[in-house]
């Protein structure tokens, strides 16, 4: 009988190892072996193949869904997405536990400046799925805006703006407080592209001078998780996300 094969950078996602580009390029620079043999990108592999990376071997419980956890981080400003910094800046990794087998895997980023909820997954494979732009997970943010906010300019950002060559629009824009240099709006985006949503208002000569996510998917941020900590996402919430995940049917 013949056993279910997947391939090995799917399966190494999963597991939390990276994402499947990531791995990818470990496959290729020989940091991946199968059964004792240097693996190739494209590989497929079983339940009872013997892997290991960088001479670690993959836990067999890694190479199953049920073990998947997710990490609910409210991110301050001023720390950076990246797992280590040349220039000695916190990151968003620095607080969160440490786990056995894999790593934690952000889903998507949030740049320097911009707090709020920022998601984390054992499961690379799942974090690839919901940041992939065919998957149209909504991201919702509390904007503190600049200016004075016209009507046309709303219209504007939510027919669409053309940004480093790209359509970039707001699918709902919201006032939600706030009056002159000091107007809040919850903006709603499709795609996580680098600074979109401040570019987007700077399209209109506005500035925003506070920028916090407060919804990725199915999922809000909780008022109890102040900024600097986290939660972990009950099972429930966790298959949201998978569900979340998945492209949107014709």
């Amino acid at each position: 009988m013949s056993l279910t094969t997947e391939k090995l950078q799917k399966v190494l996602a999963r597991a939390g190892f990276g994402s499947r580009r990531e791995i990818e390029a470990w496959i290729a620079a020989g940091r991946v072996k199968v059964n004792g043999k240097v693996a190739v990108v494209g590989e497929r592999v079983s339940a009872d193949d013997n892997i290991l990376v960088d001479g670690k071997k993959l836990a067999a419980k890694n190479k199953t869904l049920e073990g998947t956890r997710v990490l609910l981080y409210n991110k301050p400003e001023d720390e950076i997405c990246t797992r280590k910094d040349p220039e000695g800046r916190p990151t968003v990794f620095d607080r969160l536990p440490p786990i056995k087998h894999g790593r934690w895997v952000s889903i998507g980023r949030l740049d320097i400046n911009t707090s709020g909820l920022l998601l984390f997954t054992t499961d690379g494979e799942l974090a690839n799925k919901l940041t992939h732009p065919s998957s149209q997970v909504e991201r919702e943010y509390a904007v503190r805006v600049m200016g004075e906010v016209k009507p046309d300019m709303v219209q504007a950002m939510h027919k669409g703006v053309m940004i480093d060559g790209h359509l970039c629009r707001f699918t709902d824009i919201q006032y939600y407080a706030g009056t002159g240099i000091n107007q809040w709006y919850h903006v709603v985006i499709m795609e996580g592209r680098n600074r979109e949503v401040r570019k987007l208002w700077e399209s209109q000569g506005l500035r925003v001078s506070r920028l916090k996510r407060v919804r990725f998917g199915p999922i809000f941020i909780p008022s109890t998780v102040k900024s600097g900590t986290f939660i972990e996402l009950k099972q429930n919430e966790i298959d949201k996300l998978r569900l979340a995940a998945e492209p949107p049917s014709e």
